[in-house]
């Protein structure tokens, strides 16, 4: 752990910035903290390119004293447009490596403690990703529940495009990063209460009001699903379910951040304007 001081400003958070749509890019042109002391928070899936990656991450860096990244599935993609071609672990050691560059926490550093407003808290970035183990009503494996997908249409590009090198499946990489991550978070104080960020919801309960419900099975791990009573969790911060809300589950409070694709954050009412993100602490 590391420890960094400051009285003020606020820990925010935000995820699925797809910056490779222009209108998604120049909500990042546009986004600033309030505050030289504010934290960020990236839960995920900024690009699917490493040149796009670099250019958000390096822009929110020269703006935000802290920021903080887990990846999402769309970085881990191995995309036709992407001129790195690297796969599974290589690719996302080569994303570590380029956040280190640019002074962004990844789960693989030492978890940082904001020690703001409602600190001392650590913040923990996550990569866990899933094990198809959030099945379709009615399917008791996941071959079943591949193919109820199949059957309906809803697909992840994730079976083409995330490739789980050198491990034989995403699952067993999912295994591995959970078993990984469970050690080094049992290794905090007891009494210090920690921030999870991860792009997927630690509980299945999210995913409830997805329009495509056979979705889930690539939104997370039923292995996680104790962690918001099993570790001292302020608040569960996740994206990718293009989602955003406040949810309370167990008394955890989880926060979806999701900004999403331009025809999803356009049609949203009555919320704060687009790309401006969420307060956490």
């Amino acid at each position: 752990m590391t420890a960094t001081a400051h009285d003020g400003g606020r820990l925010l958070a935000i995820s699925d910035l797809h910056v490779g749509y222009a209108d998604n890019r120049a909500l990042i042109d546009r986004m600033a903290p309030e505050s030289d002391e504010d934290w960020l928070l990236v839960a995920g899936d900024v690009a699917e390119t490493v040149a796009d990656i670099r250019w958000c991450l390096k822009t929110l860096t020269s703006r935000f004293r802290k920021v903080v990244w887990a990846p999402g599935n769309h970085e881990l993609w191995t995309h036709p447009r992407d001129t790195v071609t690297l796969r599974g672990v290589d690719r996302y050691e080569h994303l570590v490596e380029v956040c280190r560059e640019l002074d962004v926490t990844t789960p693989e550093d030492p978890y940082p403690i904001w020690q703001g407003p409602d600190g001392p808290v650590a913040v923990a970035p996550l990569f866990l990703l899933y094990d198809y183990s959030f099945l379709p009503d009615g399917c008791a494996t996941k071959e079943e529940g591949l193919a109820h997908a199949h059957e309906t249409g809803v697909v992840c590009n994730d079976e083409n495009l995330l490739h789980p090198d050198p491990y034989p499946s995403r699952e067993a990489w999912c295994r591995a990063r959970v078993t990984q991550t469970a050690r080094r978070l049992a290794e905090l104080p007891g009494d210090l209460p920690v921030v999870l960020v991860n792009h997927y919801p630690l509980d299945r309960h999210p995913t409830e009001v997805l329009w495509y419900p056979e979705f889930a099975m690539w939104c997370g791990t039923r292995l996680t699903a104790d962690w918001h009573r099993r570790f001292p969790v302020a608040a569960m911060v996740y994206g990718h379910l293009h989602i955003p809300r406040t949810t309370y589950h167990e008394g955890v409070r989880f926060e979806e951040v999701s900004v999403g694709y331009p025809r999803e954050w356009r049609k949203r009412q009555g919320q704060d304007p687009p790309g401006t993100p969420r307060r956490i602490l």
